[in-house]
C-alpha cells in the first residue's frame, strides 16, 4: 500500500474545478469533523493525498527551484480543491524527525487558509488525516509522535502495518486523554486554536469516535502484512476503529516472490484475497472498510463494499473522486 499510495502523490497538480466549486459537504450536524457525518450515515467517503512537490529522481538532476512549491503554496492548493471530503498526508510514515517540521508549516497555512468554516456550526472544510509510523517498535515514541501530530489540530490518525489487536489498542489509547482512560498528554499545543475552541472546549471534543459518539477523531487502520492478515478478526473487534484498510500496494510485494531466473512472480489470487479476507472482517465487526483506488477500480470496489477511499492528488484522483462521488449519489 505504502509505495502505491506514496506513487499516486506525485500525479499532476493542476485542479479539475475552479475554486469556487461546491464543497463535497457533508450533512449538517454540528460536526467539527464532516467525516464522521458520512460515516454515521454509511456514506462514501473520499479523501485525496495532500499535494506535494515532485521529488528528483536519485542520480537524477535537481528539480529546477521554480517547480518547487511552499508549504503555503501547496496549502492553498489543496484548499482551492473542494470536492473530496478530507486530506491524507503519509510524509511522518518513515522519517518522522524530518518530516514533522515541514507538516507544520502545511498545517499552520491550512489554517491561516481558512481550513477551518466559522459560524454558528464551525466545521472543517478539509479535515487533515496522518500517518504515524508503526506503533509496535516503540509504543512510548509512538505515543509522542501522535500527541504532537494531534497538537497540529488534525481530525485523524492513520495507523500503518498493525499486526495485532494489542499494538491498535496501544494506538488507540495515545489519541485518548487520561480522562478518557487514554495516554495522551495534557499538553494540547495548538489544536484548540486550530479548532477555534477553548482548551477545555477542545479537550472535551478530542476523543475518538466512535467510542465516544460526541468525538471529533477517527482513525484508519492499515493491515499490510501476514501477520496482520492472520489477526484481522481480532484487529477489526478492536473498540474504537474507525475505518479498516488493506494495505494493497504494500500486499503487492508481500505476494510477490523472485523465481531462480531473477524473475518477478505475482501471485494476484493470493493479493485478491487478502484484500477479500479484511473486506470480510470489516462487515463482520460493521466498520467501514477502505481502498486506495483509482479510476480505474473504485467503482468496483464501491461495489464490492468499500466505502472510504484514499485516491491519489491530481487529475486522475480528481476523476476518480467525481465517479466515486456518481456512484455513491454524492
Amino acid at each position: 500500500m505504502r509505495s502505491r499510495w506514496i506513487a499516486a502523490a506525485g500525479a499532476a497538480v493542476s485542479l479539475a474545478l475552479p475554486a469556487g466549486s461546491a464543497q463535497a459537504q457533508a450533512p449538517a450536524s454540528g460536526r467539527l469533523n464532516p467525516v464522521i457525518d458520512l460515516l454515521s450515515s454509511n456514506q462514501p467517503v473520499f479523501g485525496l493525498y495532500a499535494p506535494a512537490n515532485r521529488r528528483a529522481r536519485p542520480g537524477g538532476p535537481s528539480l529546477p527551484p521554480d517547480s518547487v512549491k511552499s508549504m503555503a503554496q501547496l496549502a492553498q492548493e489543496a484548499l482551492a480543491y473542494k470536492r473530496a471530503d478530507y486530506l491524507f498526508e503519509g510524509t511522518m510514515e518513515y522519517n518522522f524527525d524530518q518530516s514533522y517540521p515541514a507538516f507544520q508549516q502545511f498545517a499552520t497555512a491550512l489554517a491561516s487558509g481558512g481550513n477551518l468554516q466559522k459560524g454558528k456550526a464551525p466545521r472543517f472544510t478539509h479535515p487533515v488525516f496522518v500517518k504515524t509510523p508503526e506503533i509496535a517498535p516503540d509504543p512510548a515514541v509512538a505515543a509522542a509522535r501522535i500527541g504532537k501530530q494531534l497538537n497540529e489540530g488534525v481530525s485523524g490518525i492513520v495507523f500503518v502495518d498493525v499486526q495485532s489487536a494489542d499494538e491498535l489498542k496501544k494506538g488507540i489509547a495515545a489519541l485518548r486523554f487520561k480522562a478518557n482512560g487514554g495516554t495522551r498528554s495534557d499538553d494540547v499545543g495548538g489544536a484548540p486554536a486550530r479548532w477555534g475552541m477553548t482548551e477545555a472546549e477542545y479537550k472535551a471534543k478530542a476523543d475518538l469516535w466512535p467510542l465516544n459518539p460526541k468525538g471529533e477523531l477517527v482513525t484508519f487502520t492499515i493491515v499490510e502484512s501476514k501477520e496482520g492478515l492472520a489477526k484481522i478478526r481480532e484487529i477489526a473487534a478492536v473498540p474504537g476503529v474507525g475505518v479498516l484498510f488493506p494495505g494493497a500496494g504494500t500486499l503487492r510485494g508481500v505476494f510477490s516472490t523472485t523465481d531462480a531466473n531473477g524473475q518477478r512472480k505475482f501471485d494476484e489470487a493470493a493479493w485478491e484475497a487478502a484484500i477479500q479476507s479484511v473486506l470480510a472482517a470489516c462487515k463482520e465487526f460493521k466498520v467501514p472498510c477502505g481502498y486506495p483506488a483509482g479510476a480505474a477500480d473504485i467503482e468496483m470496489r464501491m461495489k464490492q463494499g468499500f466505502s472510504v477511499f484514499v485516491i491519489g492528488w491530481g487529475e486522475p484522483g480528481f476523476k476518480a473522486v467525481e465517479l466515486g462521488r456518481a456512484a455513491g449519489k454524492r
